[in-house]
């Protein structure tokens, strides 16, 4: 007689109260799903050693496709839909029967509250990790109430989408712009500083100027060559002649200028020479800014042409739909569950009922 109370108390009883919620009270709940990918397009990057052969194409963004998974069950996207569909009212509705109800006590009815409820109950979005296919399932108590929030939601999740993309874009672009800038200043600095070399050492080119110094050389050198060799006649035709005193001071005038013009050249700590180490390492510093300018120039080209296009895409498999029927809750399905778990619970505490008698006894 006891175990005939006990098996009434947990299993008859919770199927009874099974059958009269899943088959009487249990609001019906319509489901509305939709299946998506995240694609990304891939461009080649121009870089200062090179640009990368890459071909352009569409493939799937494996990491993006989390972040519309997160989005879709977040506050911001909870927010949207609140003000476009109510959803306190709808789902909190006394029509609707008490287990399924949002805050079906009165108690609390805060966004915090609300947002689990609609993580638990409303939306629940699927990740297949191997096709990255993403599965968005809507529960609502109307049909129209269902394909109008999956909708929704997939309309919020391109526009997040192109959010990723235009901020992207603006981050591409203002990289790319800063180096230009801090290209174009370097590129200032090392000209303005070989000017200002150039006119404190009243230099130009030190190979251009030991070039013109080195000629101007050569032909004094040539000139004092045939001086001497016309002094030379002049004595072997008559010593006293009165032009040996003017060739001999015009030989002395020309190595004098010879001697001027080398130490020009080279010598002294105002020569050419010396002052060409410091010059080739300004020059140097000078086409060095200006390649790195020309790099950033072409990577500021790339990155615009990059931002024309849009790196991230959703591409819709599968459209969401206005489901004709409810197919929840399975009540055969539910009560049957119930119906077994009762069973599973009533054996366990007959067996615990039986040991403690005999125990007893």
């Amino acid at each position: 007689m006891h175990l005939n109370r006990l098996f009434v108390c947990l299993v008859v009883v919770p199927t009874a109260l099974a059958v009269l919620y899943f088959g009487v009270l249990a609001h019906d709940v319509y489901v509305s799903e939709s299946q998506f990918v995240v694609r990304t397009v891939q461009h080649s990057m121009a870089s200062g050693l090179g640009s990368l052969l890459q071909s352009t194409g569409l493939t799937q963004g494996s990491e993006d496709v989390y972040s519309v998974e997160n989005f879709l069950i977040s506050r911001d996207a909870l927010q949207s839909l609140e003000q476009r569909h109510h959803l306190k009212r709808s789902f909190g509705s006394h029509k609707i029967d008490l287990l399924a109800r949002f805050d079906p006590l009165g108690w609390d009815g805060s966004f915090e509250a609300l947002l689990r409820y609609f993580q638990r109950f409303v939306a629940r979005p699927d990740l297949d990790s191997t096709s990255s296919i993403l599965t968005l399932t809507v529960r609502a108590f109307s049909a129209r109430e269902a394909y109008a929030i999956n909708e929704d939601l997939l309309r919020m999740s391109e526009d997040f989408v192109n959010r990723l993309n235009e901020r992207a874009r603006r981050d591409l672009v203002r990289f790319a712009t800063a180096d230009v800038d801090s290209a174009e200043q370097q590129q200032r600095a090392a000209v303005l500083a070989l000017s200002k070399y150039r006119n404190a050492q009243s230099l130009y080119d030190p190979d251009k100027q030991s070039d013109l110094q080195l000629q101007e050389v050569g032909a004094l050198q040539a000139e004092l060559v045939a001086t001497r060799k016309q002094l030379a006649d002049v004595r072997a035709m008559a010593r006293d002649n009165p032009q040996i005193p003017v060739l001999e001071n015009r030989v002395r005038v020309l190595s004098g200028a010879i001697g001027s013009e080398m130490a020009k050249v080279a010598g002294d700590r105002s020569s050419l020479s010396s002052k060409t180490p410091q010059y080739e390492g300004i020059t140097l510093d000078r086409d060095f800014a200006a390649k790195y300018l020309g790099v950033a120039l072409d990577s500021l080209e790339q990155a615009r042409a990059n931002a024309m296009s849009q790196q991230l895409y959703i591409e819709r498999i599968e459209e969401p739909n206005e489901p004709d029927v409810a197919i929840e809750p399975k009540a055969l399905r539910d009560i049957a569950a119930t119906m077994l778990l009762s069973l599973i619970v009533w054996a366990l505490a007959s067996l615990l009922v039986t040991a403690v008698r005999e125990h007893a006894d």
